[in-house]
C-alpha cells in the first residue's frame, strides 16, 4: 500500500507550521519547526512574491499530509465531495476527518495520524466487532470502534492506556475511557473539526 515515507518534519517545515505528523513530539521544544523557522534547503526563505496558485497549492499540500493521503487518492476525495450537495471544501474535510486512521487518532488510540495507520493496518481495531486493516475504510454515524481483544495485551493498547485521561475527543466523537471504547455520534460539520486547512484555497486550485 502507497504512502509517503520521508521526513516528517521536513514537511512541516516546508508548510511552515505544526502538522502533529509526529505525535507529542510536535509538542515538545525538540520540534524542528520551533528550532528552525526556515524552509527546508540551502536556500532557505525565498524573496519572490507568492502567487494565488502557490497558496493554493500548499494548502491543498497542506491538506494531503496532515491526513496522510496520496494525490490519486485526494483528486477522488475531491470528485467525490463535488458530486454531493453542499460546500464542497467542507464535504472534502468530513471525507478526510471520517476516514478510520483518523478516527482512531482522534479517539486518542494513537500519538498521530501515521501511528493509527500502522495500528489499524496491524489488525489492532475492530469495526462494529469486525476486524478491519483498512485505514481509508468510512465511519459513519452509530459505528463503533474498538481494540482487538487479542491486542489488548501488546504494546499499541498498553501505551494508548497509559495516556487516555489527557486525550480530549471532538464533539463527534464518545469515548468510554475504562474499556477504550469508541462511538461516532454524528458525522462532523466544520465546526467540529479542529484544523488550520483553508479548505476554500483547496476549492479554488481544483477549480482552475
Amino acid at each position: 500500500m502507497a504512502r509517503y515515507t520521508g521526513p516528517a518534519c521536513r514537511i512541516c517545515r516546508r508548510q511552515g507550521d505544526k502538522l502533529m505528523l509526529k505525535g507529542a513530539k510536535c509538542l515538545t521544544p525538540k520540534c524542528p519547526v520551533e528550532r528552525r523557522h526556515t524552509p527546508p534547503g540551502q536556500h532557505g526563505i525565498s524573496r519572490r512574491r507568492v502567487s494565488e496558485y502557490s497558496l493554493q497549492l500548499k494548502e491543498k499540500q497542506k491538506a494531503r499530509y496532515t491526513y496522510g493521503v496520496l494525490e490519486r487518492q485526494f483528486r477522488r476525495y475531491f470528485a467525490e465531495a463535488g458530486r454531493r450537495p453542499g460546500l464542497s471544501g467542507e464535504i472534502l474535510l468530513q471525507i478526510l476527518e471520517t476516514r478510520l486512521d483518523n478516527v482512531v487518532y482522534r479517539l486518542g488510540f494513537a500519538e498521530s495520524r501515521r501511528q493509527a495507520r500502522q495500528v489499524v493496518l496491524h489488525g489492532h481495531i475492530t469495526l462494529n466487532g469486525r476486524r478491519t486493516n483498512t485505514p481509508s475504510c468510512r465511519v459513519k454515524a452509530g459505528d463503533v470502534i474498538e481494540w482487538q481483544e487479542s491486542s489488548r495485551k501488546k504494546v499499541p493498547y498498553q501505551a494508548a492506556a497509559a495516556e487516555i485521561e489527557g486525550k480530549v475527543v471532538p464533539p463527534w466523537l464518545d469515548l468510554d475511557r475504562e474499556t477504550l471504547t469508541g462511538k461516532v455520534l454524528a458525522l462532523p460539520t466544520r465546526t467540529d473539526i479542529e484544523t488550520t486547512i483553508d479548505e476554500r484555497l483547496i476549492v479554488e486550485f481544483y477549480s482552475r
